[in-house]
């Protein structure tokens, strides 16, 4: 196994092991629930909870800075956008993502089909990665680290998320 393999291989064990299973059977209401008052969640075009929002379809992304608690919605919007579009854009050539241009999922069966294919793209680019390219910074894109702490990073925001999206689901599982 190569060294990219061995990194790729991290986040997919996690992925196939942890993260997707507990995504199986996300409804749209769960999608958008609302634990507390004020959460950030992906809304109706025009309807935003913040005075700023993204996106270019139907569906528009609350933003913001600090982002306070935010839906599952969000959540996957932003791993898709923000954790791995960007970046498959930028390092292995696919369409480039912007958070203002996305169209963001008005579903959560949308939002899972955005996350398996993003995530697909990510991990395949990062399998074909050279020794060297893993040693380098990014010749595209403004990332200026080497590679291989890129990757690295986005393994943890992925499992970071993850994490939350997972809290989220028990917590909407056992509400009152």
């Amino acid at each position: 196994m190569t060294r990219s393999e061995r990194i790729a291989d991290q986040l997919d064990r996690h992925w196939h092991k942890n993260l997707r299973p507990r995504l199986h059977g996300l409804t749209d209401e769960e999608y958008f629930w609302e634990p507390v008052p004020g959460c950030w969640s992906i809304r109706p075009r025009g309807t935003s909870a913040t005075p700023m929002s993204a996106g270019s379809g139907e569906w528009a992304m609350d933003s913001a800075s600090p982002a306070p608690v935010t839906t599952i919605a969000w959540r996957l919007a932003h791993i898709v956008v923000s954790c791995l579009g960007y970046r498959v854009g930028w390092h292995f050539g696919g369409q480039d993502v912007d958070s203002q241009t996305f169209a963001y999922a008005g579903t959560a069966d949308e939002a899972l089909k955005q996350l398996d294919e993003t995530y697909g793209r990510w991990n395949a680019g990062v399998r074909e990665l050279s020794d060297a390219d893993l040693e380098n910074p990014p010749t595209v894109g403004p990332e200026r680290s080497a590679m291989e702490g890129i990757v690295l990073h986005v393994n943890r925001e992925l499992i970071h998320h993850g994490a939350e999206i997972s809290l989220l689901r028990d917590l909407y599982r056992w509400r009152g």
